[in-house]
């Protein structure tokens, strides 16, 4: 096997042996060269199909961004459950090919003859076979056509594209969609697919997949404030309550809504964990008294912390490792996440064996102590209070605002966001969003003329708050968003982070600083890029780029 798509890639190059450092094997990578390889040709079909004729098909659309997902680090670890995907595939690459044809016959042109990889013959059921296939389809191939620079920066295009499916699923199961937003992930896909060795078209079609992560993070914030509310400053608890005990990680609010809908009334406590802490602020999920806290910190200290969590566990989104025995009974996955022999909630969400598994197990025994964070600070509880910020601002109170953040990775001796946080000087706003902030969250760093100098706008998709937050202080100051006090130092993990880098870039927001380690698609030649056009800068000390930022 051969991945490079996530943070702790091996030696910060690439996992390319029998187990990656995610916990993923040498098959289910296969799978997932193969599914990629799948879709990307299904996407091609319904390209060609709008662009020709107007015609689209939901289903197509759906399926085209889940594959995604589902390739994401750390969602779909199971092997045969990717192999009832990729023959899922197939069907839908039928579709895919039918509406092609139909658009052909409406304009008079002769279809291609070439047809989607899903629907080669040669594909067999077997296991084994489909395996064999997504070798013949790895990353490694694409690197030896394309080059080390064309191909990395094709797969960070492709990350980036997975990160927006991320959003844009979740935005779709609450009943949002968006049939331009669709049309973009084939046209990229129809890119990737068609493997043209060209750097200049890459880099545009890179600006092209930040447009679409920024539309997909817009339609998903209408989708959570439409269903939820808009987040309020929260204070969350911290420290366990008595008594059963369930603990939801991810990023699915409808399923938390759905858990705490069938718990109400049982005598359990829900507790979040890592992603879904931002969950506490919105107000139609706060409103259940049984919403008792957040539990843990971030996704990859899990098999410690859900070693001791005395109830069951969901896992609702990415972020799942493998799991150790002790907790694997009472370990539940739901939408796309999947671990072999890990028991699956269904399309019903009919969360009944979680409820069981709860009340069989301990739960906590006494209280913890009383303490607790705020979580809440959403595009528009911020904005509530814009007028004094802005004052506070023109007054000398506020001399800049760094936003602290991004996805979270699991290498120790991590300290740079945690040292960075704490360098800087007290008459600055801190702004943090993802899972990155449990580097520091729950640090005191006091106020300033009354306002939390430390605000916590959410998970990775509310990096939408973030955007519009900063173009509000803009238009506020009547000057660009770089010509702000503000200050960009990101972490990044996995896809989401990609996407949201590329969405800010395509956006021009240039002088961002990025860590812990460079993706390792980036070739230096490609950084050299984005160095060049943005301004896009390696974290080094946080006492250097301090002062770099103040000079």
């Amino acid at each position: 096997m051969f991945c490079y798509q996530c943070e702790q890639a091996a030696n910060g190059k690439g996992c390319q042996t029998k187990m990656g450092v995610c916990g993923k094997d040498e098959s289910t990578a296969a799978l997932q060269d193969l599914l990629i390889h799948s879709v990307s040709g299904i996407a091609r079909h319904a390209h060609q199909a709008r662009q020709m004729a107007g015609l689209q098909d939901r289903a197509i659309d759906v399926f085209v961004t889940e594959a995604l997902f589902a390739t994401v680090t750390n969602v779909d670890f199971d092997p045969e459950r990717l192999r009832q995907t990729l023959l899922q595939g197939r069907q839908i690459a039928e579709k895919a090919r039918a509406l092609y044809e139909q658009a052909c016959a409406k304009t008079g042109a002769k279809p291609e003859e070439r047809r989607c990889p899903a629907m080669n013959g040669a594909m067999a059921e077997d296991l084994d076979a489909l395996i064999e296939s997504g070798q013949q389809v790895s990353v490694t191939r694409r690197r030896e056509a394309l080059g080390d620079d064309v191909a990395g920066l094709q797969e960070f295009m492709l990350y980036g594209l997975k990160g927006a499916a991320a959003y844009t699923c979740h935005a779709h199961d609450l009943g949002h969609d968006d049939d331009n937003l669709y049309a973009g992930f084939h046209e990229i896909l129809d890119f990737y697919f068609a493997r043209q060795a060209d750097l200049g078209k890459t880099v545009d079609n890179c600006m092209k997949v930040g447009r679409i992560n920024l539309r997909a993070m817009e339609l998903l914030d209408a989708a959570n404030t439409g269903a939820y509310g808009h987040p309020v400053p929260t204070s969350v608890r911290v420290e366990p309550l008595k008594g059963k005990a369930i603990l939801i990680s991810g990023h699915d609010l409808q399923d938390l809504h759905a858990l705490l809908k069938q718990t109400e009334g049982k005598g359990i406590n829900v507790y979040t964990h890592s992603e879904m802490l931002p969950a506490h602020g919105y107000p139609k999920l706060k409103a259940f008294k049984h919403l008792a806290g957040n539990y843990g910190s971030a996704w990859q200290l899990q098999a410690k912390e859900f070693d001791e969590f005395p109830g069951a566990i969901v896992m609702t989104t990415n972020c799942i490792q493998r799991p150790r025995d002790s907790y694997k009974g009472r370990l539940f996955t739901t939408n796309l996440v999947a671990w072999p022999g890990v028991q699956h909630i269904g399309p019903d969400k009919d969360f009944t064996p979680v409820i069981e598994a709860a009340l069989a197990a301990p739960g906590f025994a006494a209280d913890g102590p009383d303490k607790t964070i705020t979580v809440g600070f959403g595009h528009e509880a911020v904005m509530s209070v814009a007028g004094k910020v802005i004052d506070a601002v023109k007054a000398g109170k506020i001399r800049r605002f760094f936003l602290v953040g991004g996805c979270d990775g699991a290498k120790p001796g991590r300290s740079y966001y945690t040292d960075f946080a704490q360098a800087i000087p007290k008459d600055c706003m801190i702004l943090t969003l993802a899972c990155g902030k449990y580097r520091f969250n729950k640090m005191d760093f006091g106020t300033i003329d009354g306002l939390p100098r430390l605000l916590d706008i959410g998970q990775c998709n509310d990096a939408y708050s973030a955007i519009q937050i900063a173009t509000a202080l803009a238009k506020a100051f009547n000057c660009g968003v770089n010509d702000l006090p503000l200050s960009l130092v990101l972490s990044w993990y996995e896809q989401k982070a990609v996407g949201i880098l590329l969405t800010l870039l395509a956006l021009g927001i240039k002088n961002i600083r990025i860590g812990p380690s460079l993706p390792a698609p980036v070739t230096p030649a490609v950084l050299q890029t984005l160095v060049t056009s943005f301004g896009l800068t390696p974290i080094s000390t946080p006492d250097a780029d301090l002062k770099a930022i103040f000079a």
